[in-house]
């Protein structure tokens, strides 16, 4: 039996789970029970919100407790360098060997990060500027491109194929811990319910109708960059029909995570090994769902930019009850290594949310950032670079888009940001203090420069790749033939 001094971990980690739906968040369409049970037993935080609202970058803020301008990682084709201490290098420090099973999502030659072991890997190479993973007929659906509307509905993506290997992998390996005396750390990483919006006949079935139409309609004033977003990625024009069914099959997708999700909780249950385990559940980002015409993440809209954040701890923190405080990613990695008695990072901004998971009185700066910044090169992009962040404070959110006008909601009175307040002078002493306290460490002139040196050497070592084929570590095999999109549903 484990030594109770010294908790285990089981940190799971999910792509692309927009918070709204789950149940425990109070969406009572998505079918989410096994979340919903740990949820119970214990906290659930109401204003979790991610470093930044597109993979790569969020995930290795999320490692190291660095948002992405203090790290250079800011696009999904930045490497972290592999000299930026993480969590997982803390808590090995504290004698635990952290394993990961599933997805990192980290580009370069370092494909561990701190980990000890890992099993099932990325789906995706670890190079950029190489021939990508081939989703056969699904081909861009899992990018933000139209297709990922026309290509959606009733099938199967090598993706949930890779989550079930990682699920099974997960379990095995809870096994294997209950046999010894040592505590361990596990991190669970699935690719669901990230598109392609595409599920399987019996998960899709059970929302055909009750997944309707998105509830928020594009607004009548509507900022300039999203609107240009919106056109440029094809999807000003998405017809009721595509809209129904990625939507629909979206909910598939996170109730099939949640099973899966439930199957790693019932082994932890049955290995005698929960009692002594912090669980935490969280995602990399959210997703708009069609919400005000908009799809994927890419934007400071709660849809997209917030997370669910869910943490266990029989004995140790209490079960059933909600904090409303402003956390981030980057503060669960500081949370979990408070959590374990390991060290805390040296250089992190996170800070450990430990005393206010067990006191909800506790004293707590309720603010965050979160950031997207990325150059014209991708071919998502448009061809528009961009450079915007996010600060939340208390009930105040402030957007600021490097080139546009900014914008400004009051969470508390319009939790649903129809209400752009940037442009009325009653809150300018507002949107002035917070604009000050977002701009005062983050230069986006000195962010484009850092951005074009950076991109010269991506560039070069995007060709040597071509040119030297360099193989994969830790990569899981997707086939083409794993991908299937069954006839549209009538």
């Amino acid at each position: 039996m484990n030594d109770p001094n010294r908790p285990n971990l089981l940190f799971l980690f999910s792509d692309q789970h927009a918070r709204h739906v789950t149940g425990c968040y109070g969406n009572t369409v998505v079918a989410t029970p096994h979340l919903d049970r740990l949820a119970a037993g214990g906290l659930v935080f109401d204003s979790a919100y991610c470093p930044s609202p597109i993979c790569v970058p969020s995930r290795m803020s999320m490692l190291t407790g660095c948002y992405p301008s203090q790290q250079d990682c800011w696009t999904n084709d930045d490497c972290l360098a592999s000299d930026r201490a993480t969590w997982l290098h803390a808590v090995a420090a504290a004698d635990y060997r952290p394993i990961l099973v599933g997805r990192l999502h980290a580009m370069g030659p370092d494909q561990m990060h701190g980990y000890a072991a890992r099993e099932i890997g990325d789906h995706s190479p670890n190079w950029a500027g190489i021939k990508r993973h081939n989703l056969g007929v699904l081909a861009n659906a899992n990018d933000p491109y139209r297709a990922s509307l026309t290509a959606s509905g009733i099938g199967q993506s090598a993706y949930e194929v890779k989550d079930i290997d990682a699920t099974q992998a997960a379990c095995s390996a809870l096994d294997r811990f209950a046999g010894g005396a040592e505590p361990f750390c596990l991190s669970v990483g699935f690719i669901l319910p990230h598109p392609p919006y595409v599920a399987r006949p019996e998960d899709y079935a059970r929302y055909e109708t009750s997944v309707g139409l998105p509830r928020l309609r594009i607004p009548d004033e509507e900022h300039p960059w999203l609107a240009w977003w919106r056109r440029d990625r094809g999807i000003a024009d998405a017809t009721a029909e595509e809209t129904l069914r990625a939507r629909r099959a979206y909910f598939a997708l996170v109730t099939r995570l949640d099973a899966m999700i439930g199957q790693i909780l019932d082994k932890l249950e049955a290995t005698g090994l929960a009692r002594n385990t912090l669980v935490v559940y969280s995602s990399d980002h959210g997703d708009q769902l069609g919400e005000r015409g908009l799809w994927w993440k890419h934007t400071f809209y709660e849809e997209s930019v917030a997370v669910p954040l869910i943490l266990r701890w029989p004995g140790r923190l209490a079960a059933g009850e909600r904090r409303k405080q402003i956390v981030n990613l980057t503060d669960v990695s500081a949370t979990m290594l408070d959590a374990l008695s390991a060290p805390a990072l040296p250089n992190a901004s996170g800070r450990s949310f430990l005393g206010v998971a067990r006191n909800a009185t506790a004293s707590w700066d309720d603010q965050t950032f979160s950031e997207y910044c990325t150059d014209a090169v991708p071919a998502w992009t448009g061809g528009q670079a961009v450079r915007q962040r996010m600060i939340r404070r208390g009930r105040w959110k402030l957007v600021y888009y490097h080139g546009y006008a900014p914008q400004l909601f009051d969470l508390v009175a319009d939790p649903d940001e129809c209400r752009d307040c940037a442009a009325d002078p009653t809150y300018a002493e507002t949107r002035a203090e917070l604009t000050t306290r977002l701009l005062a460490d983050w230069d986006p002139d000195e962010i484009e420069r850092r951005m074009r040196r950076r991109r010269a050497d991506k560039d070069l070592i995007g060709t040597w790749a071509q040119k030297t084929a360099p193989g994969d570590q830790y990569r899981w095999e997707m086939r083409a033939d794993q991908n299937r999109l069954d006839a549209s549903p009538p």
